[in-house]
């Protein structure tokens, strides 16, 4: 039972992915997926946290209206055919964004939001590397001091929103000098990862396997290894997304992927249960064997 939990098209992220909302559909079907999620970047309220190629805020949560409805339309039309969970990236930018998250959450079409933190100091650190030295330069000078703010970015993000899912865990490692580097090697960095796992397993989040750190290059996905295997060993629950921004990237590195988690010795993946789905409204998590998602993926 191949699955997503975490994607974005250019129809509705426009500039930043690509592809219209149905046409990724059709490729995760075509791909073996059988649960797919379509959480497009939430809009922001401030012209402050715009991106260069953005000009207005204006024209954000008119599109994320509209990609709500157009995701009713197209899960009650591949109903027979894949199980579309609806939902949206959160940002946490600074702690006012909780209020906003919260408010977009409450429409009843939402199934879950994603807990991601792509901004630190109210400063982008995955969008390129100018930016990534200058909020390093803001932290303190040097990627250590970085990390551990970043790291504390996500506590706090955690503790007010409790996201079903945590999007791209370390992901402040993208644009580092070491990406790769082992973080236990950082004491002050590694104990607030833990610190943030352990927050992660009382709020039975899902921490997700992203895959798109392959693609941009990283040795493994998100979380790496030695985060993987301490909140395995905390009884942390796994999913797993290719984070993709259009049609070729569905699945990208699918195979690779499950490698990685095959050599942390899961067996064990989790993914949600959407609202449609059950008369209670509320979302489950449902777990599903890892064996079965490698065995309907399609290379």
């Amino acid at each position: 039972m191949a699955f997503s939990m975490h994607s974005h098209s250019g129809q509705f992220c426009p500039g930043h992915a690509q592809n219209r909302l149905e046409e990724i559909i059709d490729t995760a079907i075509s791909r073996g997926m059988k649960t797919f999620a379509l959480t497009e970047h939430m809009p922001r309220d401030s012209d402050n946290d715009l991106y260069p190629e953005e000009t207005s805020i204006l024209p954000l949560r008119p599109r994320h209206e509209a990609f709500l409805v157009e995701a009713v339309k197209l899960r009650e039309k591949y109903a027979g055919k894949i199980k579309i969970l609806i939902g949206f990236e959160g940002e946490w930018i600074r702690p006012s964004y909780a209020v906003l998250v919260k408010e977009l959450a409450s429409n009843p079409v939402v199934d879950y939001y994603i807990g991601s933190v792509h901004h630190v100091h109210g400063i982008p650190i995955d969008y390129d590397i100018t930016f990534y030295q200058k909020v390093k330069e803001v932290a303190g000078g040097s990627d250590e001091l970085l990390f551990e703010d970043y790291f504390d970015a996500q506590f706090e993000m955690l503790k007010a929103l409790k996201p079903k899912v945590v999007g791209h865990l370390d992901l402040i490692r993208l644009l580092s000098d070491e990406p790769n580097r082992d973080l236990r090697e950082m004491k002050g960095v590694w104990e607030k990862v833990v610190r943030n796992l352990k927050v992660i397993v009382e709020q039975k989040g899902l921490v997700e396997i992203n895959t798109s750190a392959l693609r941009k290059g990283l040795k493994e996905p998100y979380p790496t290894r030695s985060v993987c295997e301490e909140f395995l060993r905390m009884g942390g629950m796994l999913t797993l997304s290719d984070d993709s921004h259009g049609i070729a990237h569905v699945g990208t590195n699918y195979g690779k992927g499950i490698e990685y988690l095959e050599t942390l010795g899961v067996k064990e993946l989790y993914t949600l249960e959407g609202k449609s789905t059950n008369m209670e409204c509320q979302v489950k998590v449902q777990s599903v064997t890892l064996a079965s998602v490698k065995e309907s993926f399609k290379i």
